[in-house]
């Protein structure tokens, strides 16, 4: 029997999650003490500022101590679980290649068929995972460079390993999630590594990312039965931290509305006709297993009318005093989850025909509502959709989402009065709202934006025509 040792114990720090991000909060622990694990299972959920997502481990062992409870913010680099990994595998193993000295072998690596795939955006730092030499080793900085090599290319020993290219877990993910080769991307980081900027680089013309998350469409407004009485139990009030996803959407907003001069304009429209052809494509095989819904045409409306006027398609560079005109559209769509507001975006919606916008929307709804948008999904958008019709309201006023030019609000769509053929006729009616920022879209340009939108909604055949 393997006797428990505190040098067989690894502590798995608070991995680098990415994007600036420095902290995380332990949502929920899917292991205790005593339990065996892995290498690759999934042991925690955190929350970023930014998603929530997984956390594996990268070694087998026995779980000795959990560091936090549940609930706890964390800072990156701090040692949350201690894992013994004596009883994991053997300490000591005769080496595969000439060369010996046993007692100069690194521990085992981490096994690379047993990984589940990792979310983009965190991974294993080097620092947290680097292997410690042994007492009275003579060689222990060629160890410690074998150990980072290793780390950095995620598995493998020796001069197989070396052959890869260098870079650290989630750059990995990352080009794996944009379908480019590491093979052939040029390393600009240290010693050769590359990173997070030189895989964005390499598809900087036509960024592909996994598709993103939102909320119910926009349709007729249901009538919703009243929310459950709530009692307090006599207490006055209560505090509820701001932290996490709800933490960073507050700063955000607060940073759009007092940096971008935002514009607000509305039109109510006759959408009887994109109703019907809703329920059309329903029946249409093409369409058969995707979610059709108004959100879906309203969607393609919108990436029309920029596509009609472009200039509406771009963000403000303060630091340059320029403005971006982007010849792509990551389509935005709100989406209220129970850590709050996100806005997960479609990557080159622009290029998408309708039934695969339809299913670019499918995904992007079920994984909100798993919880587990990325955040990789939530970075780079142009403009951006919020449908707040759903909760039965007219429309509002939306905030742009920061980096973005415009945003546009779907209102409740119901059935009306309305002056058709130059009869009072009950008809399906909504309000659309378009914000955009007033340094680069003048009235003139935001006033076409929503009149196209709303001239193909009206007569949606124009989809076809002005595409």
């Amino acid at each position: 029997m393997t006797t428990m040792t505190e040098a067989s114990v690894r502590e798995f720090k608070m991995p680098d999650v990415g994007e600036g991000l420095t902290e995380a909060e332990i949502l929920k622990w899917y292991v205790q003490p005593g339990d065996t694990v892995t290498d690759g299972q999934v042991v925690c959920e955190v929350e970023t500022a930014k998603a929530a997502v997984e956390l594996p481990i990268p070694y087998d062992g026995v779980v000795r101590e959990l560091r936090f409870p549940e609930g706890t913010t964390v800072d990156v680099g701090t040692a949350i679980i201690a894992v013994d990994v004596a009883g994991g595998a053997p300490a000591e193993a005769p080496a595969p290649a000439p060369a010996p000295e046993p007692a100069e072998l690194p521990e085992e690596e981490p096994k690379p068929q047993g990984r589940q795939p990792v979310l983009v955006g965190y991974g294993v730092a080097v620092s947290s995972t680097k292997r410690r030499p042994r007492k009275g080793a003579g060689t222990a900085a060629p160890e410690a460079a074998s150990a980072i090599q290793t780390e950095l290319n995620g598995h493998g020993h020796g001069a197989a390993a070396q052959q890869r290219p260098l870079a650290k877990p989630p750059v990995r993910k990352l080009a794996k999630d944009l379908g480019v080769d590491l093979a052939t991307v040029i390393p600009s980081g240290p010693d050769g590594i590359i990173t997070r900027e030189d895989v964005h680089a390499a598809v900087a013309p036509t960024p592909v990312a996994p598709p993103v998350p939102e909320p119910a469409p926009a349709a007729p407004a249901a009538v919703t039965p009243p929310a459950p009485m709530v009692t307090y139990d006599g207490a006055r009030e209560t505090r509820i931290p701001v932290k996490g996803v709800r933490k960073m959407t507050a700063q955000a907003m607060v940073g759009s509305a007092f940096t971008a001069p935002h514009v607000t304009e509305f039109v109510t429209v006759d959408v009887t006709r994109t109703m019907k052809l809703v329920e059309e494509l329903k029946q249409d095989k093409e369409f058969q297993g995707l979610r059709v819904n108004p959100l879906l045409l309203i969607a393609k409306a919108l990436l029309v009318a920029i596509r009609r006027n472009p200039d509406i398609n771009a963000s403000w560079d303060e630091a340059n005093q320029e403005i971006v005109l982007k010849h792509y559209v990551n389509l935005g769509i709100a989406a209220a989850t129970p850590r709050g507001l996100i806005v997960p975006n479609i990557k080159d919606a622009h290029a998408k025909a309708l039934p695969q916008l339809a299913e670019a929307l499918g995904e992007l709804v079920s994984t909100a509502r798993d919880g587990k948008t990325s955040p990789a999904a939530m970075q780079g958008g142009t403009v951006t959709i919020t449908n707040v019709g759903v909760f039965g309201v007219d429309t509002g006023t939306p905030i742009l989402n920061p980096g973005e030019s415009a945003i546009l609000a779907i209102g409740a769509i119901k059935l009306q009065p309305w002056v058709h053929k130059g009869k009072v006729k009950p008809r399906q009616v909504t309000t659309l709202a378009l914000s955009f920022d007033h340094r680069l879209v003048d009235g003139e340009l935001g006033s076409k934006v929503l009149a196209d939108v709303a001239a193909i909604l009206e007569q949606p055949k124009r989809l076809i025509t002005w595409a």
